[in-house]
């Protein structure tokens, strides 16, 4: 009996030290992705009516990108297109569609995302925020997808930050209405970064701010009634709540979220992980003009044309930022020409695991590094969209091609805008360009692939 306990005891000590060893090689990996934050809603990036210290200080550390584009302009095909590395020219879901009472329409069950291959890769994942890619017990429910869920199954439930529950898992969380539920939200991903700090993980942050109704907790809106007391009477709507001062209450909601990057950055500090793990910082399309919000005020997109829902620049530009010590060089800056779908491959390439070859991403890891000669490049960029009459786009080098109203017109016009020189997209070239025109019809023609779901047309 005491050489079985022997055996089993050396036995044990190998595995941990062969898991030691593996995971010297895989950081954890954290993504937090906020919801309508514009390009210029980060201090690091240009804010100017409030501050976002923590997220500048993760910036400062890391690497800061500026031609990272999202997904898509709206929520859901954004968050497609990030999980399964699909830009939005074949990507499962392609706009925002709703299922009753509560969700929207699932994707297929066996659909390839990260989750589920940084879970073969050896990972432990954890989802916390919104998901807004099936219903809750659908086919991709979250909990399909993650080890574990907690948060909004459905963005539409998401709109408030006072509703009457959330998820966790399959198991539905009543609340009582008057519950901000952001502070729930992260105090439930620092717990998954304390029980799993001794396994590489992957913490997926679809965090809700500063999304939809402007609900702000006192503690974060007090400090700025004053300052932006010229809005007082200023009262901000969506569906049934209302929002005095939402210019406040926004400021409050961006400091509030960058209050939680802080506490993360200090809790991977305290567990000493803080260089085996990588975080990155991004948001799922430009800014929105809902509840009150004014992006004109706060000039949520910089020097960008457009805002949520536009596929100028300004509704699909968005920041990212990424820090690894001791591996992504501290206080660069990156105009390397990225996009959603590349975070499929380049996860696969920090965790070890061979890149599924049904992607349009290209792995990041190069650039991440410092080693921009190496970088692979995309020939284009392309997104679709099916709203507002329908339109799409494309970025090739420095142009970028625009088509709208195709739902109305069989073959709408396609504006060409250099963004090396116009990067607000004020002047079209298009007439001046014939063969950068061709060249966008060429890309529009390969890169969409019809789908019985999503169509141009009446």
């Amino acid at each position: 009996m005491q050489r079985l306990f022997y055996c089993i005891f050396i036995f044990s000590t190998l595995i941990n030290l062969l898991h030691a060893q593996d995971f010297q090689g895989k950081p954890n990996i954290v993504y937090l992705l906020l919801d309508d934050a514009g390009y210029g809603d980060l201090s690091c990036y240009g804010q100017k009516q409030f501050q976002t210290p923590n997220i500048d200080r993760v910036a400062s550390e890391g690497m800061r990108f500026t031609q990272h584009y999202s997904g898509s302009t709206v929520c859901a095909p954004t968050r497609c297109s990030l999980m399964t590395g699909l830009h939005t020219g074949h990507t499962f879901v392609r706009g925002n569609r709703e299922v009753k009472p509560e969700g929207q329409a699932p994707m297929p069950a066996d659909i390839v995302t990260i989750p589920r291959l940084l879970s073969d890769a050896g990972y432990i994942t954890g989802a916390f925020g919104k998901w807004g890619l099936g219903a809750p017990s659908s086919e991709s429910d979250p909990a399909k997808h993650f080890d574990t869920f907690y948060g909004y199954n459905c963005q539409r439930e998401a709109h408030s930050y006072y509703p009457t529950h959330l998820w966790h898992n399959h198991t539905k969380i009543s609340l009582d209405g008057k519950t901000h539920t952001a502070d729930l939200i992260m105090d439930q991903a620092l717990d998954f970064v304390k029980t799993n700090q001794s396994s590489p993980f992957f913490l997926f942050l679809p965090v809700t701010i500063p999304h939809a109704a402007m609900h702000s907790t006192e503690e974060y809106r007090k400090p700025f009634e004053e300052k932006f007391s010229q809005f007082s009477d200023k009262v901000g709507k969506y569906a049934n709540t209302e929002t005095k001062n939402p210019v406040a209450a926004f400021a409050g909601m961006m400091s509030q979220v960058d209050a939680h990057v802080g506490q993360l950055m200090s809790l991977l500090k305290e567990l000493d992980l803080d260089e085996k793990t990588v975080v990155m910082i991004s948001s799922d399309n430009g800014p929105h003009r809902e509840g009150g919000h004014d992006p004109i005020f706060f000039d949520s997109n910089g020097p960008l044309k457009g805002h949520k829902r536009d596929l100028y620049e300004g509704g699909i530009r968005a920041p990212l930022i990424a820090r690894w010590p001791g591996k992504i060089p501290s206080g660069t800056t990156s105009d390397h020409i990225s996009a959603h779908w590349d975070l499929l491959p380049t996860l696969c390439d920090l965790a070890g695991r061979k890149t599924p070859s049904e992607t349009d991403g290209i792995s990041m890891v190069d650039e991440l590094l410092g080693h921009s000669d190496k970088q692979a490049k995309h020939d284009y960029l392309y997104w679709e969209f099916y709203e507002q009459g329908g339109k799409r786009a494309a970025r090739f080098g420095q142009w970028k091609a625009v088509q709208l109203n195709l739902n109305h017109q069989e073959d709408p016009p396609i504006a060409i805008y250099d963004l090396n020189e116009d990067i607000g997209e004020e002047t079209d070239l298009s007439g001046e360009m014939p063969e950068q025109v061709e060249l966008a019809r060429q890309i529009f023609g390969d890169a969409h692939i019809p789908s019985p779901l999503w169509k141009f047309g009446k």
